[in-house]
């Protein structure tokens, strides 16, 4: 395949995944978002494959890591749970940054890569190997840190060091001294000495600033990666002098950084303070407020039976999901309530919080999966108007998000933090295992609310038994 049929197969590629970015905005249009995406890869790969770069001894070994990969990609896709879909995420963004450390490495090896180059251009080539290798190696470790924290392997409680800013500006001070040090060198022996001590700094680097960050601010961490993975890419597109991987990587990673931003928004936090230092810990336990935050009143337990008929006896429902609803897998019983009430003639929508679950998008992904209508899911903006008017509000597996101490507590470390007001409808019922607080570690004032009850036990049990006595 010539140059400039590449060069065709690749602008084609660039369109396809603009237009999968714009499919992947909303639901009804993801599967076809999807499928831009999937047809774009595969020309990019083809085109890179039967391009001229690759010489048909490489193709054997390019198709036999395909296979080895696409297998593994495909066993992931299927035994993955839905619950599980956020640690995946984080796993894949560490192979992208892997994958820019080892052909940054690769290529700086190679002798082939830098050869006919002027002087200024073999800097410049040396420069984009030695970023490419930072930003691959930050991605890589924050990703797996991010994994872990993800999966409940490690904990949630931000691990904060003393003096870790100075100790950031130290290893920053160091990396761009190896990297002056990597830009004068003569041969490939010396340079390795300046490109192994800023990888292993950058290393550090990532798994210092991921642990740093607190479990509530994890759904950040997670399009935070997924940016800096798009960086990665587009670094690597420099140092290969590859543009579709250019274009892809800057999609990415620009993408990344504007969900990065409306998360911040979300949580009413800025992005440097969450890199400098997030809150929240791994939840599980019972946070008890203090001084003028003392929550007032009791806690008023409901039944599955009475539940259903508050359900049955009302016109206007609003459920709002959280990660609680995805540990339990309750979504599909969640559908058939659902199902079952509108069939009544009673209005049933759904409030999703931007931050709502481990990841951006989770509760969306997982009522799709169980079928529920696409039109009656609407965004946390959209619906906390219409909390006065709904008589049933009810609360599955959520904590933080429908903290009125967001609003009311200006000393609460989720003050100012835009929440789902679902204390103002008539009767807010609060599905939980326990009285364990959210990923932020505080308590939550809403279980104490006179027009608040709470249906304690697992969700997706409970909801059984909600969906039984309604169909009774």
């Amino acid at each position: 395949m010539s140059e400039s049929l590449v060069t065709v197969f690749y602008i084609g590629a660039t369109i396809l995944f603009i237009l999968s970015l714009g499919g992947l905005s909303h639901p009804e249009t993801s599967r076809r978002g999807n499928l831009y995406g999937m047809i774009g890869m595969a020309l990019a790969v083809l085109a890179t494959i039967l391009g001229p770069r690759v010489t048909m001894a490489g193709v054997p070994w390019i198709i036999v890591a395909m296979v080895v990969g696409g297998s593994i990609g495909i066993y992931a896709a299927r035994v993955v749970k839905m619950t599980q879909m956020p640690e995946l995420v984080a796993l894949m963004h560490s192979l992208v940054g892997l994958a820019a450390c080892l052909v940054g490495f690769a290529n700086y090896i190679d002798p082939a890569a830098a050869s006919g180059l002027t002087s200024t251009e073999k800097h410049i080539h040396e420069m984009e190997i030695y970023v490419g290798i930072l930003i691959g190696a930050v991605t890589f470790s924050g990703s797996i840190i991010a994994f872990g924290k993800l999966s409940g392997k490690i904990g949630g409680k931000p691990l904060l060091l003393p003096a870790r800013h100075w100790m950031n500006l130290l290893g920053l001070l160091v990396v761009i001294y190896f990297g002056w040090h990597f830009l004068h060198t003569e041969t490939v022996g010396a340079g390795m000495v300046g490109l192994t001590v800023m990888t292993v700094i950058a290393l550090l680097f990532g798994i210092h600033m991921v642990m740093a960050i607190g479990g509530a601010d994890m759904p950040v961490v997670v399009s935070m990666l997924n940016s800096y993975s798009g960086w990665a890419a587009a670094a690597t597109g420099f140092m290969l002098s590859n543009d579709l991987l250019i274009v892809t990587g800057a999609l990415v990673g620009s993408s990344g950084a504007i969900l990065s931003y409306i998360m911040c928004r979300a949580m009413n936090r800025n992005f440097i303070s969450v890199i400098a230092g997030g809150f929240g810990t791994g939840g599980g336990t019972v946070a008890v407020a203090s001084g003028d935050a003392q929550p007032v009143g009791e806690v008023v337990p409901i039944s599955a039976v009475e539940t259903a008929e508050l359900l049955r006896e009302a016109r206007n429902v609003i459920i709002v999901p959280g990660y609680g609803m995805a540990v339990a897998q309750a979504q599909h019983t969640v559908c058939e309530i659902t199902k079952l009430l509108r069939e009544k003639g009673i209005n049933v929508r759904f409030g999703i919080h931007p931050v709502a679950g481990r990841m951006p998008g989770h509760m969306n992904v997982l009522l799709a999966e169980a079928k529920v209508p696409y039109d009656i899911v609407f965004e946390m903006d959209e619906l906390n108007e219409d909390f006065p008017d709904t008589d049933v509000a009810m609360v599955i597996g959520a904590n933080d998000i429908v903290n009125p101490a967001a609003q009311d507590d200006p000393n609460s470390p989720i003050a100012g933090m835009p929440v789902l007001e679902v204390w103002k409808a008539k009767t807010s019922i609060v599905m939980k295992r326990s009285m364990a607080s959210g990923y932020a570690g505080v308590d939550n004032p809403l279980f104490y609310k006179e027009n608040n009850r709470m249906l304690f036990g697992d969700a997706k049990k409970m909801l059984d038994e909600v969906f039984i006595a309604l169909k009774s």
